[in-house]
């Protein structure tokens, strides 16, 4: 078993919690991370009578606040959403390697929850006065966050926005922006295919990969993907080597 000690436990305090769509939240935590947080790492919350904690990628950081966008999938965000203001609880991280900005025309595309680390990386590049186009994407205008104001938005069924996915008219939209990097966070057939449309027109692609995680530190090799390196195919831990990767080093099934 995984120790505690062997994370960075931080007591917190949930500040707010609300609904922002038909099936997602976003909460508020004031802890004691008084570090810099990079956009594309998350931090582990411990949820009532459950053995791992839960990852969530962070949403926002500011004035000491953490902000967390979640959806209702089982037990543990079942329990993060009962809680209320002023409730405390604990969570360990920061945790991962985030996006590594560049001041370069920048693209952002984040699909569902994805959306919300994006979301994160665009205020910061708005901070940095670094140019860019946020694109997100959800299943119909119901599931789109409140919190989530994206510059281009997609709906599987055209309920708001333009019709389909992210990757719908991605080419056009890369042949019309000309971005000099992309910075990417979705399902695995996004990741995919936005590193793969990187390498077709030479861009650089930053992806951030979702998996299941439960010791967050790299110990139990849960979230084990097969990267490049120095021209060997290896294992690397989502968690730990991770959650950032480069498109082009990941090796895709």
């Amino acid at each position: 078993m995984i120790k505690e000690k062997s994370k960075k436990i931080h007591k917190a305090k949930v500040a707010r919690i609300e609904k922002v769509s038909a099936n997602s939240y976003l909460i508020e935590i004031e802890g004691e991370i008084s570090q810099e947080i990079k956009a594309g790492q998350f931090i582990s919350i411990y949820c009532e009578n459950l053995t791992f904690r839960r990852p969530f990628s962070v949403f926002s950081h500011n004035s000491g606040k953490i902000g967390i966008l979640f959806k209702e999938r089982g037990k543990g965000t079942k329990y993060i959403k009962s809680l209320k203001k002023d409730d405390l609880i604990d969570i360990t991280g920061v945790f991962g390697n985030g996006f590594n900005i560049e001041n370069k025309k920048s693209l952002l595309i984040g699909a569902g929850i994805g959306a919300a680390p994006i979301s994160f990386l665009k205020s910061k590049l708005n901070e940095k006065n670094i140019e860019n186009l946020f694109i997100a994407g959800f299943l119909n205008k119901n599931e789109i966050p409140s919190c989530i104001k994206a510059d281009i938005a997609y709906t599987d069924d055209g309920s708001y926005g333009r019709k389909g996915s992210v990757i719908t008219d991605i080419e056009n939209i890369i042949k019309d922006y000309k971005p000099e990097i992309i910075y990417v966070c979705g399902p695995e057939i996004v990741l995919k295919t936005l590193s793969r449309i990187g390498e077709k027109y030479n861009i650089e692609t930053q992806i951030a990969v979702e998996k299941v995680m439960a010791c967050s530190i790299g110990v139990c090799r849960g979230c084990v993907i097969s990267v490049r390196k120095d021209g060997n195919i290896v294992n690397a831990a989502v968690c730990k080597d991770g959650p950032v990767f480069s498109g082009s080093e990941v090796v895709w099934q």
